[in-house]
């Protein structure tokens, strides 16, 4: 399918190269706004992730954020907006962009709407046949509440300079444990792996104003389920990623915003993992809390190591929906013979820093394959963004089997697939 691709400036189009100067004006300035609001549920919710737990929500650990930095130069755009929420399942990406693209004056490429891919926080639906009603106002509601973010944003724009920074952080470990079934045979089971291969990367993208260099913020990603409380859990939390943007906002204060994007990590876990409460007895902390507060630790040293501020631009972005080879369908009526479905991929380039969003839940060895073969030097890799496809993993997984593979609805030759495009999208811009 053709991307859909932000247009050029009439001096550049088809034919009119050859005619622009040898010696090029100066780039405009890039500008930057953020903004943040507040987007826990007032009313018991039921939380998503774990198909097991069916009871609404009780109380809050810790609040909920929707945050926002929106992008221009010379008149392109690039909004991000980042939901402390498991994703955009259930057909509500579409129409939640759509508001946000009405409203803001943007076009589609030009908005990346992403989720920390936490598991204690409300199931998004727009459908009253799916969910609860309480779950149905509350995604009702944030049609309307994050347009309205991205407005603050934009009119918080002023000019900024961009710094790739990168850290390392053992939080999150390969969850593909290998055990033995009823028979003495292998069997790949949802646990902890140290020896797998995880991707430790903590990239941060720190945002200061081009005059003085005041921080307005930090984009940082990091490659974990925020899947640290399981599915007895019954308490609100942006969990992992949710805690570590909020220590990283308390802690360096002055209205910093801290955006924490959900790295590719459909097979990594936090090195605690799906805990039953929230537990304070006898001084302990929360294993939640102590992973977050490590990962937002990470995030503020590379903030605080002395860095060259960098480029202001260029600006441009590139959204593309993939066919992807699909596991044969089985419903009445359709063909079992090679299905596809949809999966969104866009690509932006903010100055010398690369945004890869993918629209699903993505294998840690494809996104550090993306990273690799990317020309740009720092290249951020984000999931659950523009879409919820399902997970995506590499094509080794399949025979060795586990819940990946098995609940994946791609074919092995998706992953190859996805990152031959994505490479070829980021040599475009």
């Amino acid at each position: 399918m053709t991307p859909f691709r932000r247009l050029l400036p009439s001096a550049l189009t088809a034919g009119s190269l050859l005619a622009l100067p040898l010696a090029a004006a100066p780039a405009p300035d890039l500008h930057a706004g953020l903004a943040q609001i507040e987007i826990t549920p007032t009313h018991p919710v039921t939380l998503s992730g774990y198909a097991s737990r069916k009871d609404l929500s009780q109380g809050v650990h810790d609040p909920l954020s929707a945050r926002a930095v929106a992008f221009e130069q010379d008149g392109r755009q690039l909004v991000l907006v980042v939901l402390d929420n498991i994703g955009f399942y259930g057909g509500t990406a579409a129409p939640l962009r759509q508001a946000i693209l009405d409203t803001c004056g943007l076009q589609p490429p030009e908005l990346i709407l992403a989720a920390t891919h936490t598991h204690s926080a409300p199931g998004l639906t727009l459908d009253p046949k799916r969910g609860h009603a309480n779950n149905l106002a509350y995604t009702q509601r944030l049609q309307g509440q994050l347009p309205e973010l991205v407005k603050t944003a934009q009119g918080r724009r002023g000019p900024v300079r961009l710094t790739p920074g990168a850290g390392s952080s053992p939080v999150g470990v390969n969850r593909r444990e290998p055990g033995r079934d009823a028979a003495g045979s292998v069997k790949i089971k949802l646990g902890r792996n140290p020896a797998k291969l995880t991707d430790r990367e903590v990239q941060v993208v720190k945002i200061t104003r081009a005059e003085g260099g005041a921080l307005l913020g930090a984009l940082f990603a990091y490659a974990t389920h925020s899947t640290a409380m399981g599915p007895r859990n019954y308490q609100i939390s942006g969990d992992v990623h949710g805690l570590a943007a909020q220590f990283v906002e308390r802690h360096l204060g002055e209205g910093v915003i801290a955006p924490a994007l959900a790295g590719a990590s459909g097979d990594i876990d936090p090195w605690f993992r799906v805990l039953p409460e929230f537990t304070t007895k006898n001084g302990w902390i929360p294993e939640a809390v102590l992973m977050g507060t490590m990962l937002g630790e990470e995030v503020v040293h590379v903030l605080n190591r002395p860095t060259k501020p960098g480029a202001g631009g260029p600006l441009t972005s590139i959204l593309k929906t993939l066919e992807l080879p699909a596991k044969p369908r089985t419903r009445a009526g359709e063909s079992a013979s090679s299905p596809t479905l949809p999966f969104t991929v866009t690509v932006a380039r903010v100055g010398e820093v690369a945004l890869v969003g993918l629209g699903g839940e993505v294998g840690n060895e494809i996104g550090a394959a993306i990273k690799a073969a990317s020309p740009f030097g720092c290249t951020v890799v984000l999931t659950h963004c523009n879409g919820g496809a399902g997970y995506l993993v590499p094509a080794h997984y399949y025979p060795e089997g586990g819940y990946e593979p098995e609940t994946s609805p791609f074919t092995e030759a998706a992953a190859a697939r996805v990152i031959a495009e994505v490479g070829s999208l980021l040599r475009e811009l």
